[in-house]
């Protein structure tokens, strides 16, 4: 570096190197003007000037100056190195692998530009090519622990393990006898453990045992010895040896659910179903019997057997568990008890159990055969369970009447309020959900969790503006909505996307959902620093399990949601988009002037109340930062509307970009083929779309979407002119091979195998809706027939034996959908209005049928009478305009107030 430079100047470069380094880039810069003071033309001062100005946020300077460098002195590896370096401050990995290619053919054995190539290698699993570049560096520095550990975990990673193995036991062979040292014991130890585990990987067990005995005094992390010698013995089938290791790993942590799991295997009494026979069931709880007398205060022990029991011993069993719960005051019991409602009979059973507590306790003060007396609260917590058992049954008017009576008997608990928001909701009240939520955190300002339950509820109520005034006041100074983006709070933009999406704001709802796709980029950009750090620390099987997270991160249920967001904007976008300025004036000169005179007045208030809430963000960002002392350096949102998302020239192909990664990380979701059917349609992508098809019906033939999309493609397959050209008539040739394999269209007309699906589905609302949309596109004259079959639906009670009512099989969410296909696909004002009176007797909380009991019928009821809104209710269609003051009990009624609060 600097070589043809004189002694001096070559100093000088050395300088900004170390500048570099240590991040004194004023300094780095002043040496480097020194330098191209005497030498305007030196190639790699150039580049290092332009690095520096890199780190110093002048990009588009340092790109010009790095070009300039290069073009300069084009034979200096420092030159290519410094370029790729650029690249890789910008995420450009393949342009920065080109770049250190470049470098090393100048310079094949730089050790530092190896060490980058690796990096990025690994960063973009270009696995022979990480193999082949650490190859290169142990050859180099063979005597670096960093080199062997990292040519063995490419070997790994490149799925070649034995090799891994070998190069582990030369790197060994090369260690002296008395090795490690102390400061070096658990970096050694993790070593040996990633050696067994990839031993077992290879299938070698008896060998990896036999490794672990035998270097058993250099492992420092005694549970992970212990963890891996179990899973060794019980490959091996030494069921007796496992059995006791897994009763020494239950006596150091007697809660872990999996070591309970590794014993039942152990003494042959394990079923992946969760099903036993009588008699394992009997062995099962004489296991557990004496567990319990040796753990008597683990959890664990005394509720795993409710899983497993059943009938009398199951209730013997719930009895002991449940009652001291109720008396501690657990509030999470219900939760803990939830998976067991998916046990035939075992929900009554535990209905039955708490109902005869909460009569008990009403009559004599106690738990039945109890003389003890139990403290107060218990009533309320069993009321409280309650509550949540007949929330989860759908019986609302129960389950409100118990939560009400908790209320009474104790009203300052806010598990109480929260509770009942999440009931409401359920009902469909989600204006009442919200405004209970709302209580519920006025009555703790410091509590994060209802804070975040309180904003999730006013999101559903579609109360964005709202919910995003009471989200901040848990974010730090300064901008704080772009906080809440910088904090990846996924769960607030993915609520808001939604919320927006239901208003019709496709701009802010696009902008929520690609926030969250751009968290999972930059997840996936995190990993970077991990190369290096786990090779030098030695956390090599975290390192791999890590890399295996990141290889499935986008299959995560949050990227899934956003990716489907994106892609409905975009369909939605495709078939009616956005108007251009000039066509909105045309339609606007087209209109008498009375409407005219509406319109401008609209826009008029629209422009106003836009700028207001940039002023008063304004306001707000520069109060904070004269207090803080800073000033916000963070640009201000050019697009806060999502507006110019909404100008893309093709919507369905910006789909396809992440239609892609839901079929390549999420393929056994049937949501992601939907979509893809819906897309390709679009696309006129006639084989892409019967791929889509196919895909659904593997997944689930019987469903209603899966029948939709069948009958839906060969309806438009059959419609479609003669194919004249090559690749047309290749189309319909695989057509027609494809359709018979279908076996619901197997020599059946569309007509016949949509009657046919009906009369499987009779009873079912949602399938009968859809065999009812498809008549409708199958024969158009049938429409009255088609409202007539969503109409005869009856909502029949379900099979359960609830001791107080009976519920109904309809799903408030089934019916909302029902409503939509009346007035929008089948355009029947009449049967709409019929559907909406109809569903408002199923559910009375339902805020959008306008159900008897919802907030918004009260609330109505309540302003005729004396013109205020009920206390506790939202006027939810103002929330969004008049943010500043919401009357009612434990809301913001001014948010200045709460401007200086400290939590």
């Amino acid at each position: 570096m600097g070589a043809s430079l004189p002694p001096k100047e070559a100093n000088l470069f050395k300088l900004i190197v170390k500048s570099y380094e240590t991040k004194q880039y004023k300094k780095g810069l002043k040496a480097a003007d020194a330098i191209l003071k005497k030498f305007p033309d030196h190639g790699e001062t150039l580049s290092m000037k332009g690095l520096t100005l890199n780190c110093m946020d002048r990009k588009q300077e340092a790109y010009d100056l790095v070009r300039l460098g290069l073009k300069n002195d084009l034979k200096s590896h420092v030159c290519w190195h410094v370029y790729g370096l650029l690249y890789r401050s910008d995420r450009e990995y393949r342009e920065a692998i080109k770049c250190y290619r470049n470098a090393l053919r100048i310079d094949p054995d730089n050790i530092e530009i190896l060490r980058d190539l690796s990096l990025l290698q690994a960063q973009m699993r270009d696995l022979a090519g990480f193999v082949e570049t650490r190859q290169q560096l142990l050859t180099l520095k063979s005597n670096h622990r960093m080199n062997w550990i990292g040519f063995a975990v490419a070997h790994h990673l490149n799925s070649n393990v034995t090799k891994a193995i070998d190069i582990l036991e030369a790197y060994e062979g090369t260690l002296e006898d008395d090795y490690p040292p102390d400061n070096e014991r658990c970096e050694h130890g993790e070593m040996l453990l990633y050696k067994i585990s990839l031993l077992e990987e290879c299938g070698l067990l008896g060998r990896a045992l036999e490794e672990l005995h035998k270097k058993e005094y250099k492992i420092v992390d005694r549970l992970s010895y212990k963890e891996q010698e179990v899973s060794l013995l019980v490959k091996l089938g030494r069921l007796d040896d496992g059995e006791n290791l897994y009763r020494v790993l239950l006596s150091m942590n007697p809660d872990n659910y999996r070591y309970y799991e590794g014993l039942q295997k152990c003494v042959g009494l394990y079923s992946e179903s969760g099903q036993y026979s009588s008699e394992e069931s009997d062995q099962l709880e004489g296991l557990y019997k004496s567990l319990g007398q040796l753990y008597s205060k683990s959890s664990a022990v005394k509720r795993i057997p409710l899983d497993f029991l059943n009938a009398e011993k199951f209730q013997v069993a719930a009895d002991s568990y449940i009652r001291p719960l109720l008396t501690k005051g657990v509030p999470s019991l219900f939760s803990d008890l939830s998976p067991l409602y998916d046990h035939p009979g075992k929900a009554d059973i535990l209905e039955q159990l708490v109902l005869q507590y909460e009569q008990s306790i009403k009559a004599t003060g106690g738990y039945p055969g109890r003389e003890n007396k139990e403290p107060p609260s218990t009533l309320m917590w069993t009321l409280f369970y309650l509550a949540q058992h007949y929330d989860r049954r759908g019986q609302y008017d129960i389950s409100l009447a118990k939560i009400d009576e908790a209320i009474e008997h104790t009203p300052t608990v806010i598990d109480l309020y929260t509770a009942k928001s999440r009931i409401l909701k359920h009902g469909g009240d989600l204006a009442g959900a919200a405004a209970l939520a709302d209580e519920a955190r006025c009555m703790d300002l410091a509590d994060r969790y209802v804070n975040s339950d309180c904003v999730k509820r006013m999101l559903q109520a579609d109360q964005v503006a709202l919910a995003e005034k009471t989200a901040v006041l848990f974010t730090k100074d300064g901008d704080q909505h772009n906080n809440l983006h910088d904090m990846q709070c996924m769960w607030y933009e993915l609520a808001s996307g939604e919320s927006y999406f239901r208003q019709g704001d496709l701009g802010r709802a696009l902008k929520k959902y690609l926030a969250v796709e751009k968290h999972y980029a930059d997840i996936t950009e995190d990993q970077f620093d991990f190369h290096s750090y786990c090779l030098r620390k030695m956390t090599l099987r975290a390192y791999l399990e890590m890399l295996k997270f990141q290889d499935r991160l986008h299959s995560h249920a949050y990227f899934r949601k956003a990716a489907a967001g994106a892609i409905r904007c975009y369909i939605k976008l495709s078939d009616s988009p956005s108007k251009s300025t000039a066509e909105e004036e045309d339609e606007m000169s087209m209109l008498p002037a009375s409407q005219k005179k509406k319109m401008r007045q609209k826009q008029r208030k629209a422009e106003a109340r836009a700028k207001k809430e940039a002023e008063v963000k304004n306001e707000e960002s520069s109060v904070t930062g004269s207090k803080s002392g800073k000033r916000n350096a963070k640009a201000v949102d050019p697009d806060p509307r999502g507006e110019k998302l909404l100008l893309v020239e093709d919507p369905l192909l910006e789909a396809t970009k992440y239609l892609k990664l839901l079929q390549k990380h999420s393929p056994d979701f049937s949501e992601t083929h939907l979509l893809s059917f819906e897309v390709n349609m679009r696309k006129q992508k006639i084989l892409l779309a019967l791929q889509s098809v196919k895909q659904l019906i593997r997944l689930d033939a019987e469903n209603p979407d899966s029948h939709r999309c069948l009958i839906k493609f060969f309806h438009k397959v059959g419609s479609m002119p003669a194919p004249v050209t090559d690749t047309e008539k290749l189309i319909w040739g695989v057509l027609e091979v494809e359709r018979p394999t279908f076996s619901q269209l197997h020599e059946n007309s569309l007509i016949k195998a949509n009657i046919h699906f009906l009369e499987k589905h009779k009873d079912s609302l949602m399938h009968r809706a859809s065999v009812a949309e498809m008549m409708y596109v199958l024969e158009p004259k049938k429409k009255a027939e088609a409202i007539k079959l969503i109409e005869d639906s009856s909502n029949n009670l379900a099979l359960r034996n609830g001791a107080l009512g009976p519920v109904r099989e309809w799903k408030l969410k089934d019916c909302v959908t029902v409503h939509d296909i009346l007035g929008g696909f089948l355009a029947a004002p009449a049967a709409f209005l019929r559907w909406k009176k109809r569903c408002a007797e199923y559910f009375p909380y339902s805020t959008y049928f306008d159900g008897s009991r919802s907030s918004t019928v009260a609330k109505s009821a309540s302003n005729k009478v004396n013109g205020n809104p009920e206390n506790g209710g939202v006027n939810h269609q103002d929330a969004d305009q008049n943010v500043e003051s919401v009357s009612s009990n434990g809301k913001l009624e001014k948010l200045e107030a709460l401007k200086d609060l400290v939590i």
